[in-house]
């Protein structure tokens, strides 16, 4: 054990360790990348975090950096839950649930809980939080606020930022802040302190200040999760609020320790349904009609994905009707989850009445049954992600991606133009309501040149996006796999104000460091792993 893990095993409540075994476990993430920490720490409660970043911060003003590099469940896709310094793991003990208020709908959690085990709870008391990610039965509420996550709901009712009420934020020096709307008196006040936090609140008002016309075109277009969200922290009126700051800084900037999110009444029964389209064009248009239903959920999901999860063993009802009917190109799957039984009937026969003279093959149902055997259809994506062809495997860094709707039919042909030049299949799938997509490049990680695709496809997918006029990281972060390509794209002048803040809250440098930065790729294809198989999430199944 190194003198460091022993100093602070006498100073937490928590577990801290630099056995090799349990750094190799940690080294990894749900992306292809690996990177093996120094220790590990296994914080109880805020004050261990605290004393952890305070000691780093110590370390590094002696000319000594150990990062740190925040962890929940691992799920991260893009090398952003792994890390050279210690990771703080908040899931092994960090996960209480502190208390719920049903009438004003809030909840107090620690950052560690599962959001399956959060919402489960919510359940007793009528409440849900909507903006679950599809990996919410392993991923942390902490990761989802880390990356800013978005789930299936997400089109209607927004990313996990929505659901923020307040953050308990570990700063980089050990100190602990509560973030909220501050009127303009009381921010005045903050920036006359003689703190980290007074140097935090006049760095960050004088960057606004500084570059307000900058953030006026940056608030344009906010389907753009890279960087550091500035535009919604400070108001016309002089009040502000530093939470935006952290939702979606992946750990950068701080350590979430504890949370306060507010919460939404569980829906009634949803009207549920599957549309099977001929082609691409004709799901374009169609999707355009559903849209003005106002869907709760509205899921795209290529026919290559149900034909490879079939190819296993996997059956979808619906997806064998639509083939006995004729050529399917694409299921879209929909939701209608706050309308009322009479509302819902009308959307039905309005939707049935719209396709009817077009050759999309239909289904509507309100019966639980029946339901179930619809929504089968949503884990087809997922399955292929534990083909049983060996070796084989479908990594996630074709994901997120934002395509406005009006583009994304062009876009799909590049995406296949892709495919056929690298020698893979790039089946699509997405959350259409809110035009974010994914791509399921089927790879064996035995074969070099398979490895090596990982760079040229990310490569030709941000390409893609960009010249389609989307965004890479449409959902969730960049991390390390796609800063490069994410920050390739902007202006330099966005590339400095980011820089600003991270400069602002992390002056020594030693949060989760090489995260959300512009790496070289070289650096990146060192840390390439070589063992991926797609199984480090398999024990939770192929369902959300």
């Amino acid at each position: 054990m190194s003198k460091v893990s022993e100093y602070l095993n006498r100073h937490l409540q928590g577990e801290v360790t630099n056995n090799d075994n349990v750094r190799r476990r940690f080294s990894t993430d749900g992306s292809v990348l690996t990177l093996t920490p120094e220790m590990v720490a296994f914080p109880r409660s805020t004050s261990d975090i605290r004393k952890t970043a305070r000691f780093a911060w110590q370390l590094a003003e002696k000319g000594h950096k150990l990062p740190l590099t925040p962890r929940g469940g691992g799920t991260d896709q893009t090398g952003a839950a792994i890390g050279e310094g210690i990771i703080v793991d908040t899931q092994a003990h960090m996960d209480t649930i502190f208390e719920v208020d049903q009438k004003q709908k809030l909840v107090r959690v620690q950052p560690g809980i599962t959001f399956k085990s959060l919402n489960e709870a919510l359940k007793l008391y009528g409440l849900y939080i909507p903006a679950f990610p599809g990996s919410q039965a392993y991923s942390t509420l902490g990761g989802a606020i880390a990356n800013n996550a978005s789930g299936i709901l997400s089109g209607k009712y927004g990313s996990i930022s929505a659901w923020v009420y307040q953050l308990e934020v570990v700063l980089s020096n050990g100190d602990v802040i509560q973030t909220g709307r501050l009127s303009k008196r009381e921010v005045a006040r903050r920036k006359g302190l003689q703190t980290f936090e007074g140097e935090i609140y006049r760095g960050i008002d004088n960057l606004i200040t500084d570059n307000d016309e900058l953030l006026d075109t940056l608030a344009i277009d906010v389907r753009d999760n890279a960087g550091y969200n500035l535009v919604d922290v400070k108001q016309r009126n002089g009040s502000m609020d530093l939470a935006p700051l952290f939702i979606g800084s992946q750990g950068t900037l701080g350590i979430v320790s504890e949370v306060i999110m507010k919460a939404e009444v569980l829906p009634q029964k949803p009207l549920v349904g599957a549309i099977a389209f001929t082609d691409y064009e004709s799901m374009r248009d169609g999707l355009d009609v559903l849209r003005e239903f106002d869907p709760s959920v509205m899921e795209l999901i290529d026919a290559k994905l149900f034909e490879t999860a079939m190819a296993q063993g996997n059956q979808y009802h619906f997806y064998n009707d639509a083939l006995d009917q004729g050529e399917v190109a694409a299921v879209v799957y929909l939701e209608f989850d706050d309308k009322s039984g009479r509302t819902k009937k009308k959307i039905a026969k309005k939707i049935a009445k719209h396709f009817s003279k077009l050759p999309p093959y239909l289904v509507l149902e309100s019966d639980e049954d029946k339901i179930a055997t619809l929504k089968e259809l949503l884990h087809a994506p997922a399955v292929v992600m534990f083909s049983d062809q060996k070796n084989i495997c479908a990594p996630g860094f074709l994901n997120g991606a934002f395509v406005p709707p009006e583009r994304f039919e062009d876009f799909a042909k590049e995406v296949t133009a892709i495919a056929k030049n690298r020698g893979v299949d790039l089946p699509l799938s997405g959350h259409a309501f809110q035009d974010v997509y994914y791509a399921y490049p089927m790879l064996d990680f035995d074969k070099a040149t398979d490895r090596q695709k990982i760079f040229k496809l990310l490569e030709d997918w941000s390409l893609a996006v960009t010249e389609h006029g989307g965004h890479l990281i449409g959902e969730a972060g960049e991390g390390r796999l796609k800063a490069p390509y994410a920050y390739g794209v902007l202006e330099d002048n966005v590339k400095e104000l980011y820089e600003g803040v991270k400069k602002v809250l992390d002056p020594q440098g030693i949060m989760n460091t090489g995260v959300k930065k512009d790496t070289d790729r070289k650096q990146l294809n060192s840390w390439l792993r070589s063992d991926y198989d797609g199984s480090d999430f398999a024990v939770y199944g192929a369902s959300s």
